[in-house]
């Protein structure tokens, strides 16, 4: 029990509930179906009906819906600790795919396991609906930014966004974090074209703001970062556990 103990997902529920013996005891049972898949191959396909959800444990994911023409939007990207198709399995029918960035490790969940720990962990099925509640709440965030902000905010808002998200299940911090994504993958969740991207990119570096190079983001001057994107990370929920 002391590998779940210390999983993503369970410092991620941590910020919500305290749990208890009974409830990490359910977390194991529900990482027994461990699972690899490789980059660039879907997990779950768009309308695909009667699939599994999976507790992603290493590696990121991109979830997104595709056009009649062809053309993506990326909704969100997964890192550690988050779950996938949650949402699919309780409505029964995927309304977008997901997608490995890179190799990855994952448990696969059943919706008959899923139910049943709900059953038997109030507490912990309390948590899990936080957790998607705090996904639902970054959706609208993102949103408001391809709506509303420009190019430059809607940038710094997603790094720092996936910052305090990586800093929560312990692999990133407040000078920054590793990360696998492309200049494709962030202008199809931005609603940028990969050129405007490299722009964007390097004039917050130039402006001694933030750099992303060779996989990697360092907050240069964090604190202005914020102030430009006009980052709240009230929405994400991190202030510490509500339920004891």
């Amino acid at each position: 029990m002391d590998a779940v103990a210390h999983s993503p997902l369970t410092r991620k529920l941590s910020a919500f509930v305290t749990l208890a013996e009974a409830e990490l005891a359910v977390l194991e049972r529900l990482h027994q179906r461990r699972r690899s898949f490789v980059a660039g191959q879907d997990l779950v396909h768009q309308g695909q009906s009667d699939q599994a959800a999976y507790i992603l444990s290493e590696g990121w994911v991109c979830s997104y819906k595709t056009q009649a023409d062809g053309s993506r939007q990326i909704v969100d990207f997964q890192i550690p600790g988050d779950f996938l198709g949650l949402r699919s399995v309780l409505l029964r029918t995927s309304d977008h795919s997901f997608e490995p960035i890179e190799d990855i490790q994952a448990a696969e969940v059943l919706a008959s396991d899923l139910l049943q720990a709900f059953a038997e962990t109030p507490r912990l099925a309390t948590a899990i609906l936080w957790a998607a509640s705090r996904d639902e709440a970054m959706v609208v965030e993102h949103l408001v930014g391809i709506g509303r902000r420009d190019a430059e905010a809607r940038m710094a808002h997603f790094l720092l966004e996936l910052g305090s998200r990586l800093a929560l299940v312990g692999i990133g911090s407040r000078e920054g974090y590793d990360c696998p994504l492309t200049q494709y993958h962030l202008a199809d969740a931005l609603g940028l074209s990969a050129v405007h991207v490299n722009r964007v990119l390097r004039k917050l570096r130039e402006g001694g703001l933030v750099t992303f190079r060779e996989g990697h983001v360092t907050f240069d001057n964090r604190e202005r970062l914020v102030d430009l994107a006009e980052f709240d990370p009230g929405y994400l929920d991190q202030s510490g556990p509500l339920l004891k």
